[in-house]
C-alpha cells in the first residue's frame, strides 16, 4: 500500500514538473520574446521618379514606399546611410519596363528585389542590413 501510494506521488510531481517547465515561467518567457520579435520598425523612404526602360515611348514611374526592419538599430543604420538606399533603388527603379511592374506578381518581385538591394551590407565585409518587407504607399506609371 505505501508503495502505490509513493507512486501516485511520484507520478503526481513528475506531471506537476512537467506542466511548470511547458506551460509555466518558461513559456511566459517565450511569449515576451515573440512580442519583442514582432514589433516593426519603419522606414519611410522619399518618393521616388524614375525613366522607366522604354516600351512604347517615354515612361516614368513615381513610387512611394517605407521599408519594415528588425530593430531601432537598424533604423538609424539605414538613416545613416540614406544616399546609398536611395541609390540602390533608383538604380534598380530606372532599370524596369513598365509592363514588368503593372501585375501583382511584378510588383510583388520589384519589393523582393528592393529588399535584396538594401540588405546588401554598406561596408565590405560587413554584416547585411535587416530589411524585412517593402510597402508601396504609391505606385503611379505614366
Amino acid at each position: 500500500m505505501v508503495i502505490a501510494i509513493a507512486g501516485v506521488l511520484v507520478l503526481g510531481l513528475g506531471g506537476g514538473a512537467a506542466w511548470y517547465f511547458t506551460q509555466g515561467k518558461g513559456d511566459g518567457e517565450h511569449k515576451e520574446e515573440v512580442k519583442k520579435a514582432e514589433k516593426p520598425e519603419f522606414v519611410v523612404l522619399e518618393n521616388f521618379t524614375v525613366n522607366l526602360q522604354p516600351e512604347t515611348g517615354e515612361q516614368y514611374l513615381q513610387i512611394g514606399m517605407t521599408l519594415q526592419v528588425s530593430s531601432l538599430e537598424q533604423v538609424e543604420l539605414i538613416k545613416t546611410n540614406m544616399a546609398r538606399v536611395r541609390s540602390r533603388v533608383l538604380l534598380l527603379l530606372s532599370a524596369k519596363k513598365a509592363s514588368e511592374l503593372t501585375t501583382t506578381e511584378g510588383k510583388g518581385q520589384l519589393a523582393k528585389e528592393i529588399i535584396a538591394a538594401v540588405n546588401q551590407p554598406f561596408v565590405e565585409k560587413s554584416k547585411p542590413q535587416e530589411v524585412r518587407d517593402v510597402l508601396f504607399t504609391s505606385f503611379i506609371i505614366q
